[in-house]
């Protein structure tokens, strides 16, 4: 991966067009990309360590109630895991970048109730040894689960390799905000299926699925730039038999596109026809018309929007169809932003459908800087139309067709 200077000489020798000359080069979005990776690895160890006793993990779950709940789902849970992760991201680019600070949203409100039934608002204090008393108020006076999660929070994020140095961006921090998704697919995590991950295989559930989702855009148009996706239950060590992850990343704007995933080259076979992953419980004639385009076989099921769109953006899966509007912009701008990278992107399916131009429109693009009006709570974030994630426009195109007359 190149170095800021590196990249901006060879910007400098390319031909592509810069922006106005108000939004000027900055280092700290370079900056900004290697401290996201390394607060999503310290996320993956918080997670990893809130599963390592199952007597712990039970006292970590709660169900979440009222406008804090998914309709999609009977039962809505989140864990201490969700929570402290989001306010520990918020804590650790906010000390680095506080021109952000007020612009870092997350899917989790930040109070938990302990087992004697207290309120407890939960917040990374200035002290590993303050943030071990708050968290024991959450453990029933667990003091040494308490002590285990405080240490993974305060881990010094600058001493956790992020692995590149991040491409230099004609963007500066503080045109941005932030989008925290800290454990999508946390009904996989809490069930906590060991399902080994196949290489170049999607395997549609297990503890894979759950991932830590940080995404940027650009404050004044929505436009999602930058993206990390980390995956803290990748693979088991050999030697030591724990649990480890695996990233991803991906930069666009303009005509800099950087991703850690180079896009996938699918044979000229499998190009004739699509592949498509779906939730289990999409719409009956959605999954009709698909199997009418693709063929049964080419038709996949798996958990967490997040793990879906990573699929997409692995090449496991061409699209990823939802008719519902039952994700939010937390589980979005992640993966939207790796999608883009690679040529691909995420569009409202609802206006895709009824817009004259169909997906070619760039408007149809999902953004992620204004709240949906009328709506309270989580609904105010929510990706009301649906969507499609997709990493060919060609094949874009085809879906909306197929879809324009069933939905």
């Amino acid at each position: 991966m190149f170095s800021g200077e590196v990249f901006f000489l060879l910007l400098l020798l390319s031909d592509t067009h810069f922006p106005p000359a108000s939004v000027f080069f900055s280092a700290g979005m370079a900056d900004l990309l290697g401290l996201l990776l390394r607060v999503a690895e310290k996320a993956a160890n918080v997670a990893r360590v809130c599963r390592q006793e199952a007597p712990l993990f039970q006292l970590l779950v709660q169900e979440k109630t009222g406008e804090e709940k998914n309709k999609k789902f009977v039962q809505d849970f989140k864990t201490l895991a969700d929570v402290v992760i989001q306010e520990m991201i918020r804590h650790d680019v906010g000390a680095q970048f506080p021109e952000i600070a007020a612009f870092i949203k997350g899917e989790e409100s930040n109070k938990f109730e302990n087992g004697l039934g207290e309120s407890v608002t939960v917040t990374v204090c200035s002290t590993e040894e303050e943030t071990a008393t708050l968290l024991a108020t959450v453990l029933d006076g667990d003091d040494t689960a308490a002590s285990l999660l405080a240490k993974a929070i305060h881990q010094d994020p600058d001493t956790i390799e992020s692995g590149t140095d991040g491409p230099t961006v004609p963007l500066n921090p503080s045109e941005l905000g932030i989008w925290i998704d800290p454990i999508d697919a946390t009904s996989q995590y809490i069930e906590g299926r060991e399902e080994v991950l196949e290489e170049n295989h999607l395997s549609p559930s297990g503890l894979h699925c759950a991932l830590v989702l940080i995404g940027v855009y650009v404050r004044s148009t929505g436009e999602p730039v930058m993206g990390v996706i980390n995956q803290p239950f990748h693979h088991k060590d050999p030697a030591g038999g724990g649990w480890r992850g695996k990233h991803y990343w991906g930069v666009c704007f303009g005509n800099i596109h950087f991703c850690s995933e180079a896009p996938p080259k699918g044979s000229p076979e499998a190009e004739q026809r699509l592949s498509v992953v779906l939730s289990s419980s999409e719409k009956q004639t959605v999954k009709e018309a698909l199997t009418s385009l693709c063929g049964p076989d080419r038709l996949m099921y798996a958990s967490g929007a997040g793990y879906k769109i990573l699929c997409v953006i692995q090449g496991l899966a061409d699209a990823y169809v939802l008719s519902e509007g039952s994700t939010f912009k937390w589980d979005s701008c992640a993966p939207h932003a790796l999608l883009r990278a690679i040529g691909g992107g995420v569009v409202d399916l609802s206006l895709s459908l009824r817009s004259s131009c169909g997906a070619q429109d760039q408007k149809m693009e999902l953004t992620y800087h204004q709240p949906n009006a009328d709506c309270t709570g989580a609904d105010l974030w929510a990706n009301r139309g649906g969507l499609v994630a997709y990493r060919d426009f060609s094949q874009l195109h085809s879906l909306i067709q197929t879809l324009k007359d069933k939905l």
